[in-house]
């Protein structure tokens, strides 16, 4: 069915227009848009229409990640909707859609300012601190993969509300009990007798609904057996048809009345003591004869031009051919040196300890050193944001995983409020956590001020490299004491590494400048930034060390995120380990994995789907497996070298992500963190000379083609634990298991990521 977009019902669970917070004090919080005419209200997430079509508010922004077809799958479930009549509304911010779930995982950013002393108090998801400052500062950030987390309880609460206020409505026409009556496909049922939700949505929100919901015994789920290959899905994809017809509508679609366009240029990246990077000049009389052109705008750090199309503005940016003053501009030779001194001789502190102490300390038998290099984002949309100031009030329009955020740095940017921005949430054409950065929303507010017109800014391809912040490099040595048969006594890790976590903590909590944030976190200790660094097998002695490295570089969020380096040192060395002792890859994991059941059995299983070898004999075939929350992967890789370089033939994957509400998404998102963890492997890692990327075209950057895409195959185990996201685990584990596919494939071990930068 055609997607509209109906306006969204944010009331109270009541059916009200507010809703009552229960924390320390009673709050209330504003509705945040009317239901349209003939819409009615359901509580603070659904809305019924006159003509059935039930509309789901969703606060997390889509980004091809599936979250606007699996919050409303959820809802039609527990509602008894029928899925040809569900749409969906794109959430504004509200306290109604706090995050709770992922404030609470990052209250080691925003809590020691709001909660000085005692920030872990505000680490349960289910707490009361956790909730209230997320309601407070209207956090729904979409990252980390918490959206069914998060939202299926409120969904479900709503959902199941809903359900009883449409039973009493028939009830009451046909003069039953509404325990009697059933609710399914869309409508009501009682002894032959039949009404449709649109029928009963009027009656039905003058109800007060039931306290507490009456929640389906069950909760949703798809069982992987029931979808063969070539199956007909349960819930089809609701954003399919829209983005296959050109009609969904990114914020690049949005057009305006008398709107301009922008093109931007930003100055090089810099870092240290008395840094700094500022337009020098700019040669505006180049482009004054250019047709369309209207003026050159200048902000901190950057310029713009403005112009009635955006070829304009970028060819008046060409022409004109800013220069920048710039003082400690970036370069990779110094990163490198920070990371080496940190490693060989700075100070660590231990974030992670199980056995003996004594037993991971000293020199260790065998040492292994492997790097990653910054990895950037490589999305196919650029950075774009539409605004319209006026009165003192703007107007924008953005894709961002973070609404409030780029509220605030909008307002900020032109000295207004920010209850005094209107965010449109639009959705991303991928994002892979570089939208949790506002810096274009600030751009676009300063240029409609200046302009006193609409403004549509796009980044060209080359400023969304120039000016990202990448994945933060890392150097990781690995030591281990073997036992008399081969196994593993002790096990330390000690990684040298910025504290990118807290870093970004800074910039998006604290409203911090880049080089602010990175002064602001020099040499702390950051176990965010070492996530999955603590191996999955059961090792009498294990040790986790961080050392802080003060490299200059901004850093930010990436999909994945630690794990997509700590998850290559580890499967890395334990490959490594096991083909010293002598023993097959596979059983060599499998016997240290007596305390994670789960994970053994994927390797199971991937050993029979993959057609395992044991990773010898030249065949090609490397192993890694790895753990993310409640998530468990196993992936066997056959790689090989070709006159091209790298050549990956065949991924090979068993995943255990407990209950799956939607199997075809969360096939997609494996598949996808699998083709996304190839480019990450083999390429997406610029060098950085005099403050900018050596590489700044997505043809430069290694990403695999649609003829570069291995085959593909991915089984679920059927399994009941929690819901664990599929999003980050096939991002994790595809490095480690390329790189022991090319040691069995070429006899050499690759130590570094992206695998191109040693020589096959």
């Amino acid at each position: 069915m055609k997607l509209s977009r109906r306006g969204v019902l944010i009331g109270g669970l009541a059916g009200g227009g507010l809703a009552v917070g229960f924390l320390l004090r009673p709050r209330r919080f504003p509705l945040p848009l009317e239901p349209d005419r003939d819409e009615y209200a359901f509580g603070a997430w659904i809305k019924i229409a006159a003509d059935g079509v039930v509309s789901v508010a969703v606060p997390q922004v889509e980004m091809g990640q599936g979250v606007t077809t699996l919050l409303p799958q959820i809802v039609a479930w527990e509602l008894g909707a029928d899925w040809r009549q569900v749409a969906v509304e794109p959430a504004p911010v509200s306290a109604h859609y706090a995050n709770t779930v992922l404030a609470a995982k990052w209250a080691p950013f925003w809590a020691p300012q709001w909660l000085p002393g005692v920030p872990r108090l505000a680490e349960k998801p289910d707490g009361y601190l956790a909730r209230r400052w997320a309601q407070d500062h209207r956090f729904n950030v979409t990252a980390d993969g918490t959206a069914q987390a998060a939202y299926e309880a409120p969904l479900r609460a709503a959902a199941a509300s809903a359900r009883a206020l449409l039973a009493q409505a028939a009830a009451a026409r046909w003069g039953v009990a509404a325990e009697a009556c059933d609710v399914s496909q869309g409508l009501v049922h009682h002894a032959g007798k039949v009404l449709s939700f649109g029928a009963l949505a009027a009656e039905a929100a003058a109800f007060s609904p039931p306290d507490p919901p009456p929640l389906r015994p069950d909760f949703p789920a798809e069982k992987p057996g029931e979808f063969p290959p070539g199956a007909p899905l349960r819930y089809p994809r609701l954003d399919l048809p829209s983005k296959v017809d050109g009609s969904w509508v990114f914020a690049g679609d949005v057009r305006l009345p008398d709107m301009l366009r922008a093109s931007i240029r930003h100055a090089p990246l810099v870092g240290g003591t008395g840094a700094m990077a500022e337009v020098s000049d700019v040669g505006e009389a180049a482009a004054r004869s250019l047709r369309g052109f209207r003026r050159f705008v200048k902000g901190e750090g950057w310029i713009a031009a403005l112009a009635d199309d955006w070829w304009s503005a970028e060819a008046a940016l060409v022409r004109a051919q800013p220069r920048y003053r710039v003082i400690g501009a970036l370069d990779s030779d110094a990163i490198d040196n920070a990371l080496d001194g940190a490693m060989r001789s700075g100070e660590a502190e231990r974030i992670h300890l199980a056995g003996d102490g004594e037993a991971v300390d000293g020199l260790l038998p065998v040492q292994i050193r492997y790097e990653v290099a910054p990895a950037t984002h490589a999305m196919i949309e650029t950075a774009s944001a539409t605004a319209r100031y006026a009165d003192g009030r703007l107007e924008l329009w953005i894709g961002t995983q973070a609404p409030e955020a780029a509220r605030a740095a909008a307002a900020q940017a032109i000295g207004i409020g920010s209850s005094d921005v209107v965010l449109y949430p639009m959705a991303l054409g991928g994002s892979f956590d570089r939208r949790l950065e506002c810096l274009h929303a600030a751009q676009v507010a300063v240029l409609a001020k200046e302009a006193e017109r609409p403004v549509q800014l796009t980044w060209p391809r080359g400023e969304e490299f120039r000016a990202a912040f990448p994945r933060t490099p890392a150097v990781a040595v690995m030591a281990a004491r073997p036992d008399a048969e081969g196994g593993i006594a002790a096990w330390r890790a000690r990684v040298a590494a910025p504290a990118s976590a807290r870093e970004f903590g800074r910039r998006m909590f604290a409203g911090d400048r880049p080089r602010e944030a990175s002064a602001a976190v020099a040499g702390m200790v950051d176990p965010q930034a070492l996530e999955g660094a603590v191996p999955p097998y059961a090792i009498p002695a294990v040790a986790v060390d961080h050392a802080p490295a003060a490299i200059d570089l901004p850093t930010a969020r990436m999909r994945g995120n630690a794990h997509g380096y700590t998850a290559f040192f580890n499967e890395s060395f334990v490959d490594e380990l096991a083909h010293r002792a002598g023993r097959e890859p596979l059983s060599y994991r499998m016997a240290m994995l007596g305390q994670d059941t789960r994970l053994a059995e994927c390797l199971q299983r991937v050993a029979t789907l993959s057609e395992w070898g044991g990773g010898s004999d030249n065949s090609g075939q490397g192993i890694a497996c790895h753990g993310i929350g409640e998530g468990r992967i196993a992936l066997v890789a056959s790689a090989r070298r070709d006159e091209n370089g790298v050549r990956v033939d065949r991924l090979s994957a068993v995943v255990d992500i407990g209950r799956i509400v939607n199997l075809d998404i969360a096939r997609q998102q494996i598949e996808g963190g699998l083709v996304f963890g190839i480019g990450l492997a083999l390429g997406c890692a610029p060098r950085y000379v005099g403050g900018r990327p050596d590489s700044d075209r997505l043809g430069e950057m290694a990403l695999p083609v649609l003829a570069d895409c291995p085959r593909i195959e991915v089984d679920f185990i059927d399994s009941d634990a929690e819901p664990a996201d599929p999003g980050e685990l096939g991002v994790a584990v595809v490095a480690p298991a390329i790189a022991n596919a090319l040691y069995s494939a070429t006899g050499l071990r690759f130590r570094r990521l992206p695998l191109f930068a040693e020589e096959l």
